[in-house]
C-alpha cells in the first residue's frame, strides 16, 4: 500500500509518501511563505526524488481540520485535484488526531493546541493504551482557561504540543499544579508522518472518501462569516 499524506492546516507544511509501514520521504516547512508557494512544489519535489509513479498511490491523505482556513482549503483542494485526476480516494484525518499520534504509545495524556485566537484553542484529548490511541476528548474549540480547569480535574500527567503552546505556555504555567511538559521541537508540529500512519489504519478499516465527497471540517465559522452573522443581527434589532 501507498499513501501520499498532506498537512497544511497550520502554518506547518508537511507532505510525505508512506509505503508498507515505511515513511520513504518526508518534506516539512514552516517558514513564512504560503502554502499556494510551497504545497504543489513540496508533492512534486518529493515525487521525483522517489521516483514515484502516481498511478502507484492507493490513497491520499489529507488533514482535513480544523485549523487555518486558508490553509486547509488549500490542502483540501490540492488532495481533491490529486485524487481526481488519478482516480483514487482520500483518506480525510482530523487535525488533533494527526498531531496526537506523534506521541505514538506515549505514557501522557496528550494534548495538542492550535492557537484559535482570542484565548481559544483548537484541541483534543488522548491516550495510548498499549499502542492503540484512545480518543479521551474529540477535537473542538474552546477557551483555554476551560482546557486548563478540565486538565486539572483530570489530574493526570499532560504532554502539550502545537502552536496554542508558544501563546498560552505562560498561562498554563501560572495556572496549572497537575505535572506538565512541552514537546521538543521534534515533535511538537504537524508532520506527514503521523498522517499518513493513521491514513494507513484508517484505510485498512475502510474510512475512506471519494474526491467528490471530501470537505475540510473548521468546527466554526470564518471570521468573514462570523462578521456577518454579527452585522446581521445588529441590523435586526
Amino acid at each position: 500500500m501507498k499513501i501520499l499524506a498532506i498537512d497544511s492546516s497550520s502554518m506547518v507544511a508537511t507532505v510525505g509518501i508512506w509505503e508498507d509501514d515505511v515513511m520513504v520521504a518526508e518534506y516539512t516547512i514552516n517558514h513564512k511563505k504560503t502554502h499556494s508557494q510551497t504545497l504543489l512544489p513540496m508533492i512534486d519535489e518529493i515525487v521525483k526524488m522517489t521516483e514515484t509513479d502516481m498511478e502507484s498511490v492507493d490513497a491520499i491523505a489529507i488533514t482535513g481540520g480544523p485549523g487555518s482556513y486558508t490553509g486547509l482549503r488549500i490542502g483540501s483542494a490540492t488532495a481533491k485535484g490529486i485524487g481526481l485526476a488519478i482516480n483514487k480516494p482520500i483518506i480525510n484525518i482530523p487535525t488533533m488526531d494527526a498531531m496526537a499520534y506523534n506521541f505514538y504509545s506515549s505514557q501522557y495524556l496528550i494534548c495538542p493546541m492550535m492557537d484559535a485566537r482570542r484565548s481559544q484553542v483548537y484541541t483534543g484529548l488522548y491516550r495510548f493504551d498499549g499502542t492503540k490511541m484512545e480518543t479521551m476528548k474529540p477535537q473542538c474549540i474552546m477557551m483555554i482557561q476551560d482546557l486548563v480547569e478540565e486538565l486539572e480535574q483530570m489530574g493526570l500527567p499532560v504532554m502539550f504540543l502545537g502552536d496554542g503552546v508558544p501563546v498560552n505556555r505562560e498561562f498554563i504555567d501560572q495556572t496549572m499544579k497537575v505535572e506538565r511538559h512541552f514537546a521538543p521541537a521534534s515533535m511538537n508540529r504537524h508532520r506527514a508522518a503521523a498522517v499518513a500512519s493513521l491514513a494507513a489504519m484508517y484505510y485498512r478499516e475502510g474510512k475512506t472518501e471519494t474526491a467528490e465527497e471530501h470537505k475540510p471540517d473548521y468546527l466554526r465559522a470564518s471570521q468573514a462569516e462570523r462578521e456577518l452573522k454579527a452585522k446581521q443581527n445588529n441590523d435586526k434589532v
